[in-house]
């Protein structure tokens, strides 16, 4: 019995472990992905602003002409530090914001959002649904190892190691 058990704590162990491991994979192929279709939103945004500002005017979004350079810079720029992963939950959590604001901004969006438990297929098939699942991602568990922020933090921690074990 006692070999059984210890089995099973291997097996749970190891896909614990094979967990760990592949959510760096996963974190960077969501980065790359949705950062780089932030950036090409944003872009277009950037370079149609008119049209931004007369939508965003349509939607009577306040100041709509500062909120679309807001917006276009918010994820174009945002959407490359995503795909690198650098300052990365800060960029989710306001990328994530503004999804959120997407959905909410648009009289379609919010009957998806606010039905999101008794109806939930249209909030998931709502185009603003990956980029904010995204941005969500990298706000709660970081950008993962494989980004500018990871290296950033291994290289704080190697210092921090050395200056423990230095001789006084």
């Amino acid at each position: 019995m006692k070999g059984l058990i210890r089995v099973g704590e291997l097996a749970y162990s190891w896909l614990i472990d094979s967990g760990n491991f592949l959510q760096h994979f996963l974190l960077l192929a969501f980065r790359i992905n949705w950062g780089w279709q932030f950036f090409q939103s944003g872009q277009g945004k950037l370079i149609n602003h008119e049209k931004v500002v007369g939508f965003f005017t349509s939607l009577n979004i306040v100041q709509p002409d500062l909120n679309a350079w807001f917006v276009a810079g918010l994820e174009c720029f945002g959407g490359l530090l995503l795909l690198v992963g650098f300052a990365s939950r800060p960029i989710g959590l306001l990328l994530a914001t503004n999804m959120l604001v997407a959905y909410l901004a648009v009289a379609e969006d919010r009957a998806k959002l606010l039905n999101i438990f008794s109806d939930p297929d249209p909030f998931l098939a709502a185009t603003p649904f990956f980029f904010m699942l995204t941005a969500l991602l990298v706000f709660c568990f970081g950008p993962g190892a494989i980004s500018i922020d990871g290296l950033i933090a291994k290289k704080l921690a190697s210092r921090s190691k050395q200056a423990h074990h230095k001789p006084s």
